[in-house]
């Protein structure tokens, strides 16, 4: 029997090894967890075209919210889209991943050391394994350019219904304040929501007390009037503006690596879901699940995406490169004029070439010396050779 030990039980780690139950039962799955639950404090959502509908089979018992559809808000433009948005909560992926899994997690068990054959946990115990996956969140490289989207959530329960039937995925009609800001709502009953303030900056910092002014702001601005917070999650995702890929992994050593960790996640918007999913496919799917093995599986498949997705990598630069902070929500206006059927393309990372195309044809939404600069960047210092594989 193959032995594999899962560091970390975010949501990466927690879809392999619920995908492993299900189609390879053979395989012996430890998920060792530093902390006391399963997913950590989060909400993970997708589109309805992120998967296919194998892939929305699999992870429907942990789907704790659905709509029929989004809306997106900007100054000049407001648009109901079509497709179809999911969201799983933390307390969801923990209930069912618990019940499915039950004694194959260890909690509370904080790992110091991750060897291709095994790790060592806090207070000396050892774990043998054929092999070990690392999912314990992104970690920053040298090989990586990046820049960051911030955001503060707040569950909210409000003194009226607040009237909305399907998510906000932006609005950016909120003050921009040095970068690209919006508030994300999902509406979770009639008179609960999830509202979260969103930035793409360059820092990466979260100032806890402004953002949370922020949300009140909105609240104010749209009239719902909360009376209880049910719950506040917030967190920095990377957003990659280029890099080198071979090296990323090559830095990463003999224990493969998923989720951020791996860099698995869309570059653009940060999603985590659709690539996590796709993850837990492939190795499923290997006839030799040894640490070797797998580390050249994922490695494969990295390098691949990287490759397929340069296009994004340019658009992050012309995002954060060529215009004004406060003026950057132009670039996201002008996309959501786009077809609906490229919109759900490109949120599922498979645009067409035609797509790329009318992405970047027309009156740029910013100056066009810097966004020929931008497209142009290859970095400095520890971010050189920015576009090497």
């Amino acid at each position: 029997m193959t032995k594999l030990v899962l560091a970390g039980g975010g949501l990466a780690n927690g879809l392999i090894a619920l995908k492993l139950l299900r189609a390879r039962p053979e395989v012996d799955v430890t998920v060792v967890e530093a902390g006391p639950a399963l997913g950590g404090n989060h909400t993970w959502s997708f589109h309805e075209h992120d998967l296919t509908p194998a892939q929305h089979d699999f992870v429907r018992p942990l789907v704790s919210s659905r709509w029929a559809g989004q809306e997106v808000r900007f100054p000049n433009h407001r648009r109901k889209l079509q497709a179809g948005y999911f969201s799983i909560s933390s307390e969801r992926f923990w209930e069912v991943l618990m019940r499915e899994l039950g004694d194959r997690v260890r909690l509370n068990a904080k790992v110091e050391t991750l060897r291709p054959n095994g790790v060592s946990l806090a207070g000396g115990e050892e774990i043998a394994a054929d092999a070990v996956i690392d999912g314990r969140g992104f970690r920053s490289s040298p090989a990586l350019a990046i820049r960051f989207q911030t955001f503060l959530g707040r569950e909210l329960r409000f003194a009226q219904p607040h009237g909305l039937v399907s998510p906000i995925i932006m609005d950016a009609t909120t003050p921009q304040e040095g970068g690209y800001r919006f508030t994300y709502v999902l509406p979770f009953s009639a008179d609960t929501a999830l509202v979260e303030d969103t930035a793409y900056e360059d820092g990466g910092r979260i100032d806890r007390a402004a953002l949370s002014r922020r949300i009140d702001g909105y609240c104010e601005a749209q009239g719902w009037r909360p009376v209880e917070t049910l719950r506040e999650e917030m967190g920095i995702l990377p957003i990659t503006l280029g890099g080198g890929m071979r090296r990323f992994w090559t830095e990463q050593g003999a224990v493969p690596a998923v989720g951020l960790r791996g860099a698995f996640f869309h570059p653009v918007t940060g999603y985590s879901l659709p690539d996590a999913v796709r993850v837990a496919d492939l190795l499923a799917a290997l006839p030799d699940l040894r640490s070797a093995a797998i580390r050249a599986a994922l490695q494969g498949r990295s390098e691949m995406l990287w490759r397929e997705q340069k296009f994004f990598r340019a658009l992050n630069r012309m995002l954060f490169l060529a215009g004004k902070p406060d003026e950057r929500w132009r670039v996201m206006e002008r996309f959501y004029r786009l077809s609906e059927d490229l919109i759900s393309r490109f949120y599922a990372a498979r645009p067409t070439p035609l797509d790329k195309l009318r992405i970047l044809t027309g009156k740029p939404p910013v100056p066009v010396v810097g966004a020929v600069k931008a497209l142009a960047w290859r970095g400095g210092g520890a971010e050189r050779n920015v576009e090497a594989l």
